[in-house]
């Protein structure tokens, strides 16, 4: 906009005018409730960082006293991670929606409670979307990105990183004991594709999977699509 100065008053009529022009699509509000659970995952997700960091420190440790303080700490988190897991579970069974939510979720072979904790506050738009819109949100749906001699490629990119990344664990689960998702995903190997393809095209699958479930109140089956 060619300001060069930089205040509240300037940042308010850019945003308005930003918002003007190019009325960006409005984002799901999240309700007190589900804003509790997602910090409760939150939390979790930050005790096992700790933990896990303790654990690669304890592989290079020959210090004897550190290695047992290393220990204590590890214990400590392992308790935490305890108590945020079980206020987790009872909190979901506080809320019925979330509940119904989480229950269908946990259906669909590969995804546990946290991963299904995760979607019902990280996506509250499931089952709100088509499978186009759930796909490009999480940033899983194929970009074109021709420009000058790159020609031919598509690619993923945008959304929500934390989504995808949580989901990348479960999907290989998932293609290994999901007859649904296995079969789709060895199609895509048969047909060339390289494994890092399949596996982004079988998280795509399984969120338009799952997308459906929520829309139809419906636990897996393998007629889903």
């Amino acid at each position: 906009m060619g300001l060069l100065a930089k205040t509240d008053k300037i940042d308010s009529k850019a945003i308005a005018a930003f918002a003007a022009t190019l009325e960006p699509l409005k984002s799901a509000s999240i309700d007190p409730e589900a804003c509790k659970l997602k910090a409760l995952v939150a939390r979790r997700n930050q005790l096992i960082g700790m933990k896990t960091a303790e654990n690669n420190r304890r592989e290079h440790v020959f210090d004897k006293a550190v290695g047992k303080s290393i220990a204590a700490v590890i214990r400590t988190f392992e308790k935490e991670i305890e108590k945020i897991e079980k206020e987790l579970a009872d909190h979901i069974s506080r809320i019925p929606e979330l509940k119904q939510k989480v229950d269908i979720l946990k259906s669909v072979p590969g995804i546990g409670d946290v991963t299904a904790s995760m979607l019902v506050t990280e996506l509250p738009e499931l089952g709100q979307c088509n499978k186009r819109q759930i796909a490009a949100l999480v940033g899983v749906a194929p970009m074109n990105r021709d420009s000058g001699q790159f020609r031919g490629k598509r690619m993923i990119g945008g959304g929500r990183k934390r989504v995808r990344t949580a989901l990348f664990m479960p999907v290989l689960v998932a293609i290994r004991h999901n007859p649904k998702l296995r079969s789709f995903y060895q199609k895509l190997l048969d047909a060339g594709k390289t494994k890092m393809v399949a596996i982004v095209a079988a998280m795509r699958k399984l969120l338009v999977i799952i997308n459906t479930m929520i829309q139809k109140k419906q636990r897996w089956n393998q007629n889903i699509t």
